[in-house]
């Protein structure tokens, strides 16, 4: 199994007849998906995607790929490829765009809706190709073919880049539900085909490697979803993601069928369900949809609410209605029904809201206590499957934590595959395949850009260090007026103090230390108030550390006498 991690400060040339593949997100993490394919001096980009912050970054909004190792080629970029619509696949495109607004947007009709609906709120208005499963286009030196894939967003695509130096399978992400909702079925004859013609290098999604046997069908949900409807005494309330539309189908038809009338609460959702209604992804029967001023008059079990916060997120309708924050009031009799998966990282946020709505009196279903929820990938049964189908040459597994991609590579062993011909890669790693051989031969930057805000880049590990340092240990401002005579005080410093537990008195012990550290200084002729803060802010934390088991944050302000 072919696994290296050193770092190349030089990358290899490229051969003319080479393809080198650069995953700049999705591998060792769930989200930000991005990979670069690199051929006859042009690049094409697969996704561009965001990863959703945890608790540990405060203050950050999303995630992005890092740009760094094509900002200075991106006229050399022929398009971006989009295989679905998700917020982990699309979410970076805006960002990207900002660098060169006139590269091409390859993708399928309800993709491209979703993210042009996304681009209008950046002011861009992008150039785009519309595809669907079965078309070929040439872009540059590629050839690119796209065949349907099952996932959990309608028009998702796999897509085949034929180069001269031999032919890739990316297949995004997907699953193979033999008894999808909108009964468009993985191609798994076309995975056939090009099996047979030969696929060099698959790229493989990895986020149920691990998960034995094969992922449920999403019909099956249905009985569970129509027995809250049914014995539901008052209000429904639903959370899904903004773009299921398959499971807010199956919610509107139980709603429907139990007569219930339906509003759809948060920006992301009502947008989205829009854009998927008026293209016929989305069936809503007549009269069934209403304002929520109409929803308000009516009984309680006559009720069903479909919004955003699936996941805990802070501002998402759900989580504001936890916090009592919204004009929606959860209620004794109501039941909340979470439609969605446990993203890994998110299980403080979400068994917070069920912890919240339960003490409200609300019954909570859940994937933990009733089947209303199947994931949208591939388990291993399905990988298996697809390895003994399409037979390739190469495997680089995508799109998972690190766990998930061992677990893809072992299955890909397993099928037969030469482990040698197996790339166990992060994000970065330079993968170059050559002579029908993939290996990986350098890196490039691949670190996280935040976006906080408006700024885009300007948070930093360090500052983000900073904040919780805030959070967990407060905070000492330390004033000293110092005599420029002499050096020392010129009387005892005041300490501004928040989020750090302390007695009255607890800072008299610090004066000393200062006082020291002051009196060295004056010895050795130190006077430059910078460096004067620094000898305070050092003297505060040592004691801050020794008597209180804590290290907060140091202002020190040095003020000449």
């Amino acid at each position: 199994m072919s696994r290296r991690r050193r770092d190349h400060e030089t990358l290899p040339t490229l051969a003319p007849s080479a393809l080198r593949v650069v995953p700049l997100g999705g591998l060792g993490e769930i989200g930000r998906n991005m990979t670069v394919f690199e051929h006859a001096g042009k690049l094409l980009v697969v996704d561009c995607g965001v990863l959703f912050p945890e608790e540990h970054q405060p203050g950050i909004d999303v995630i992005l790929p890092d740009f760094t190792s094509i900002r200075d080629r991106l006229d050399d970029v022929v398009a971006v490829v989009l295989t679905h619509g998700h917020e982990d696949h699309i979410g970076g495109v805006p960002y990207l765009l900002r660098e060169r607004q006139d590269i091409p947007v390859v993708g399928s009709k309800l993709t491209l809706a979703f993210l042009e609906a996304k681009l209008k709120e950046h002011r861009i208005t992008p150039v785009t190709r519309q595809v669907a499963a079965g078309d070929r286009i040439d872009l540059g030196p590629f050839g690119l073919e796209f065949l349907a894939v099952n996932h959990s967003i309608p028009d998702a695509l796999a897509v085949a880049i034929r180069t001269a130096a031999g032919l890739v399978l990316h297949t995004g992400d997907f699953k193979m539900d033999q008894f999808p909702l909108d009964r468009r079925i993985t191609d798994l004859r076309g995975f056939a085909r090009l099996g047979e013609e030969g696929v060099d290098l698959f790229l493989t999604d990895s986020t149920n490697a691990d998960v034995p046997g094969f992922t449920m069908s999403e019909g099956e949900l249905t009985p569970a979803i129509d027995q809250v409807f049914r014995t539901a005494p008052k209000r429904v309330i639903v959370s899904s993601f903004a773009s299921h539309v398959h499971r807010i189908q199956q919610v509107l038809d139980a709603a429907q069928e139990h007569g219930r009338k339906v509003a759809f609460v948060g920006r992301s959702m009502v947008r989205n369900m829009g854009i998927a209604r008026d293209l016929g992804y989305l069936r809503v029967p007549k009269g069934l949809v209403v304002d929520m001023k109409v929803l308000e008059k009516l009984p309680a079990d006559q009720v069903c609410l479909i919004c955003t916060g699936s996941q805990g997120e802070p501002m998402a309708a759900l989580s504001r209605m936890a916090n009592r924050d919204h004009v929606i009031r959860i209620a004794e009799g109501d039941t909340v029904l979470l439609a969605s998966s446990l993203i890994p990282g998110n299980e403080n946020a979400i068994y917070r809201i069920i912890n919240e709505f339960t003490r409200l009196g609300a019954n909570v279903v859940h994937k933990g206590n009733a089947k209303v929820h199947v994931s949208g990938h591939a388990s291993a049964g399905e990988l298996v499957y697809c390895y003994n189908v399409v037979r390739p040459r190469n495997v680089l597994p995508v799109h998972g934590e690190w766990r998930h991609l061992q677990a893809n590579a072992d299955l890909a062993i397993r099928t037969g595959v030469d482990p040698s011909r197996v790339v166990l890669a992060e994000d970065g790693a330079v993968v170059d395949l050559v002579d029908g051989r993939a290996s990986i031969t350098g890196r490039v930057p691949a670190s996280n850009v935040y976006v906080d805000g408006s700024t885009v880049g300007g948070a930093t590990e360090a500052s983000l260090t900073d904040r919780r340092t805030l959070a967990e240990e407060g905070v000492i401002t330390v004033v000293a007026i110092i005599d420029a005579d002499t050096g020392r005080l010129a009387e005892a410093p005041d300490f501004l103090v928040r989020g750090f537990v302390h007695e009255a008195s607890s800072f008299d012990a610090a004066v000393p230390l200062i006082e020291k550290e002051l009196a060295r200084a004056a010895e050795e002729g130190v006077t430059d108030v910078v460096q004067l803060e620094g000898l305070i802010a050092r003297a505060v934390g040592t004691w801050a550390h020794r008597s209180h088991r804590r290290s907060p944050m140091i202002i020190p302000v040095v003020i000449d006498a």
